[in-house]
């Protein structure tokens, strides 16, 4: 039969993976080898009965061999930051207040420990911030229940993961932001929830101040994930004897800092306004990291001598810590998203002993009031 310019195969890796040659194959399906060569080149769509016996011979389902390209949906979505123009994506997806997000993965985005599967590619970019993706399968159902929360607090991958054992059918999608960078994304519509972590020290309050200056008018809850020990982290064993940020000037320490807008940075600001010492007069004050992993990697490595984060992190990290302030990490929900069901089913296992655990055997956390609605807005 002649070439079907849409039909597509993997008869090859799935023949490899067996260590099965092309007349290994021929064989047990009974056909020619020419025949397996032209299948696997796409210049030749075996009738309905050799696809069976390929089948059959391989041990798997006629679907995981073929496929039609045409199968495939696609869809036009907002990108959640901008790309070169005319660049091909690889994206995840997600639905958020009735429009697709697509969020590009780029660059650390494309990682954690490992790469991160894809949802789709996009085929064309549709105007200043929209492109055309073409999805790698049609399982809509899970786009559909996807929730996407932006926010840098390490616990965030725990609650998802063990959310998604009790849900089967949800999945969440952590996009990693600091605390203000959390906030415009949702005002944007590219995340369900945020995460932050900012103190007014004018108003005494966590975050709602924040809050209410970002989204204008617009109507959202806060809820308490937990309370967290932020402060200074040290190398192991604090060999310079560091107690203090004045400490760090004293003794001429290196230190990474963070970027604008994340809570950590806020917090070292705030305390060497407080004691009145200039930002410049602190060794690497303008040495930027973007996580709370990479502040505590670079001790690691030597690059500095400390650097602002959470007793959690100094714990996963063998680092030492100075803790200087309790601060509430809240969840920032637009009220019109509360009632999705993927929002509910997440949301409701914050009371769950599985999270609870996660969170508790990490350290550093006082959850005592995860799930309560703090304020609204």
């Amino acid at each position: 039969m002649k070439q079907d310019s849409d039909l597509r195969n993997n008869l090859k890796s799935i023949r490899t993976r067996l260590g099965m040659s092309q007349q290994d194959l021929a064989n047990i399906a009974n056909v020619t080898r020419q025949t397996i060569s032209g299948v696997e080149s796409g210049q030749y769509a075996p009738s309905v009965a050799i696809t069976l016996r390929l089948a059959k011979a391989l041990g798997c389902q006629v679907e995981d061999l073929f496929w039609l390209e045409r199968d495939l949906p696609e869809i036009e979505a907002v990108l959640a930051k901008p790309v070169p123009n005319g660049q091909q994506l690889r994206v995840s997806m997600a639905r958020v207040g009735g429009q697709w997000i697509a969020y590009p993965l780029i660059g650390k985005d494309a990682f954690r420990q490992d790469m991160i599967p894809a949802d789709g590619e996009s085929t064309s970019q549709t105007g200043t911030n929209k492109v055309r993706v073409r999805l790698l399968d049609d399982n809509l159902d899970t786009l559909h229940n996807t929730v996407v929360i932006a926010g840098c607090a390490p616990v965030i991958s725990l609650w998802a993961r063990a959310t998604e054992r009790w849900h089967p059918q949800l999945r969440v999608q952590y996009n990693f932001a600091n605390s203000m960078a959390a906030l415009h994304s949702l005002c944007r519509g590219e995340a369900h929830i945020a995460g932050m972590h900012l103190y007014d020290p004018e108003t005494g309050e966590y975050n709602t101040p924040f809050v209410r200056d970002v989204l204008a008018g617009r109507e959202a809850v806060l809820i308490t994930l937990g309370v967290w020990e932020e402060g200074l982290l040290l190398k192991s064993g604090n060999p310079m004897g560091i107690r203090t940020v004045s400490d760090l000037v004293a003794g001429g320490a290196t230190i990474v800092n963070r970027e604008i807008g994340s809570g950590s940075r806020m917090l070292l600001e705030q305390t060497l306004q407080k004691e009145q010492i200039p930002f410049d007069a602190l060794q690497g004050f303008d040495n930027v990291l973007n996580s709370h992993q990479d502040v505590a990697q670079a001790l690691v490595r030597g690059v500095a001598d400390a650097g602002m984060s959470t007793a959690s992190v100094a714990t996963a990290f063998g680092l030492g810590f100075i803790p200087l302030h309790q601060s509430r990490y809240d969840l920032v929900i637009l009220k019109e998203y509360l009632e999705e069901a993927p929002v509910q089913q997440l949301l409701s296992t914050l009371g769950h002993r599985m999270v609870h655990s996660q969170f508790e055997i990490l350290g550093g956390y006082d959850i005592s009031k995860i799930g309560e609605v703090v304020a609204t807005v």
